[in-house]
């Protein structure tokens, strides 16, 4: 990836670690032989770059405390910009870019720029063969999310980008805020694209861009259907974030509707389908309950 791609200036990415292993090690020294890439390091216990093996090239920032995704990428965001990088490609500790994604994505933000026009993010199309191949792009409809077919060769206006393979325009960066801390893992990604196209900015998904990504445990199906499932600690950020976005009145009332409608389900789904089904209860109870009375941040036992 040349550091200057489409002219966009330097472009740098940034990995969020969780207890890696030697493979998300040897997947982030790839992405430091094409520019500037931060490594945050989320895990508990403390190290150091040369021992966990990063290139030395590699800007490693180790919290020693599990801060959350968004205090992470905020982290790994103003590293870059302290670099002089003007895009940030943001990746999750197993994500597996192409040479194609790494160079297409800052130069669609690059001939964006130079047309004026204001690009907030832009991301690929993502395939998961375990769920459905391919996932379409979303767009907030009422009572539903309208899906659209990642096909064709121009960029299409959605509604937010999951937050690996998503390419930032560092531009827009302080305008637009950084992510929500205290949202610490699920719906960040949602939050802040929402947050952009409040203001004015675009949201785009390149369908010719494609990067493998899984989402989520093992599914599990239920009537045909495959549901990407958790553990029981991840389900109780999924359902105290969604209960607290919709409690915000920043948040659009489609994408409320389409989340309330889809809750019931949910519950059903993730508490009674998998292993340990009274923890996953238990935990997706608490999560309602924080949401309700506004209790963010890291989990802690009441």
């Amino acid at each position: 990836m040349d550091a200057t791609a489409g002219g966009s200036g330097a472009v740098g990415t940034v990995v969020v670690f969780y207890r890696p292993d030697v493979d998300c090690v040897v997947r982030a020294n790839r992405l430091a032989s094409y520019g500037p890439c931060v490594v945050v390091d989320n895990s508990e216990e403390l190290c150091d770059a040369a021992s966990l093996g990063l290139d030395p090239r590699v800007t490693y920032l180790p919290n020693g405390a599990n801060l959350g995704i968004a205090t992470a990428l905020n982290q790994g965001v103003e590293a870059l910009i302290a670099l002089g990088c003007t895009s940030a490609i943001l990746f999750d500790q197993d994500s597996e870019p192409s040479e194609s994604l790494l160079l297409e994505l800052p130069a669609q933000l690059a001939r964006a720029n130079a047309a004026g026009e204001r690009v907030a993010v832009v991301g690929p199309a993502y395939e998961d063969a375990r769920l459905r191949g391919v996932a379409p792009f979303v767009r907030f409809q009422w009572f539903q999310f309208g899906r659209i077919e990642p096909v064709g060769d121009a960029p299409i206006d959605v509604d937010f980008l999951i937050t690996s393979g998503s390419c930032i325009n560092l531009r827009y960066w302080s305008a637009i805020g950084p992510m929500d801390d205290a949202l610490f893992i699920d719906f960040v990604d949602l939050e802040w694209c929402v947050r952009a196209k409040r203001k004015g900015y675009r949201v785009l998904g390149l369908p010719w861009v494609r990067m493998r990504h899984e989402l989520g445990g093992e599914p599990v199906r239920v009537l045909g259907r495959a549901y990407p499932m958790h553990g029981p600690l991840r389900h109780y950020y999924q359902f105290r974030n969604v209960i607290a976005l919709v409690k915000r009145s920043s948040m659009p009332a489609k994408w409320k509707s389409a989340e309330l409608i889809k809750l019931p389900v949910r519950i059903v789904v993730y508490c009674f389908f998998p292993n340990k089904r009274r923890e996953h209860l238990r935990m997706v109870w608490r999560g309602v309950l924080d949401g309700l009375s506004g209790r963010l941040g890291a989990y802690r036992r009441h």
